[in-house]
């Protein structure tokens, strides 16, 4: 049954437009890996599967791509160098969250991802950011997204509710738990994009009934993917505020996305998606 129209849609229309007039690309600063050992040569999320091959020059090439993209609109990227034996390195987001200049390291789940943690935790305390590392299960940025008010924090598969309230003390920042219940979408940003301050756009079947109210409650205005494009990980996205960089095949979103004004770029990241990973899983973005 189709939801009934929020009785401030006239007021809401009045904002959309107003956005669309004043959508501003502001410089952002990532860490990316280069995947030049990527691989699948094990299975811990439902996208991997070790039986199927991998192009790494392929990787490389689609890597590239996004990696050029970013530079060229303006933002900085700077480059963690990847361990061997670490396939699933080039998934930065993971490796950390980075607020007001604080960096708290990643805990992962899983044994194969574990030393992962530790050699970005090493790179941003090189560069002389303060840095602490997790108690709990923490994975960074792919559970943890901020908004211009709260962060919100993914549960369900990866990261445990506690580091919640460690991300939450650490950083002295309200955070928000929402619970993933779809294990196609195991992390929070493979449903869950921020595009500017307090606007989103989300797959809704990916949360849980109680999640997806509180969503509604705090987004109103969200884009709410459908299925199509939910599931060549069209939300796993990066925003600077105009332009959106998203998996190309991601369709009916870009198009959402246009019609309020965002300028969506479209990426083929599709070898990097066997290890279930796409735009935003690529770029942790530090945020100073």
């Amino acid at each position: 049954m189709p939801r009934p129209a929020a009785p401030h849609s006239r007021a809401t229309t009045r904002r959309e437009v107003r956005r669309m007039r004043e959508r501003v690309a502001r410089p952002r600063r990532y860490v990316m890996c280069r995947p030049e050992h990527f691989d699948v040569t094990y299975a811990i999320n439902p996208w991997m599967d070790p039986g199927k091959p991998v192009d790494r020059p392929l990787a490389l090439a689609q890597w590239d791509r996004l990696h050029t993209a970013l530079r060229e609109s303006g933002h900085c990227v700077e480059l963690v160098d990847p361990v061997p034996g670490l396939p699933d390195m080039v998934y930065a987001a993971n490796g950390a969250l980075v607020i007001d200049g604080k960096v708290l390291g990643a805990r992962f789940r899983h044994a194969e991802r574990a030393p992962e943690g530790a050699a970005y935790l090493r790179w941003f305390h090189e560069r002389g950011f303060p840095t602490a590392e997790s108690r709990s299960i923490n994975e960074g940025e792919g559970d943890f997204l901020l908004t211009g008010s709260h962060v919100l924090g993914g549960h369900g598969f990866r990261s445990e509710t506690r580091s919640h309230l460690e991300v939450q003390e650490f950083f002295g920042r309200p955070v928000i738990g929402l619970e993933l219940v779809d294990p196609d979408f195991y992390h929070l940003d493979t449903a869950l994009a921020v595009l500017d301050h307090d606007e989103v756009m989300y797959y809704p079947r990916a949360f849980s009934p109680g999640s997806r109210e509180v969503l509604r409650r705090l987004f109103p205005d969200a884009i709410e993917a459908e299925a199509a494009d939910a599931e060549v990980f069209g939300l796993n996205a990066v925003s600077d505020g105009h332009r959106v960089f998203l998996p190309e095949a991601a369709r009916g979103v870009a198009a959402q996305l246009r019609a309020r004004g965002f300028e969506p770029v479209g990426i083929d990241l599709s070898e990097l998606l066997k290890g279930g990973g796409s735009v935003k899983c690529c770029t942790l973005e530090i945020r100073a």
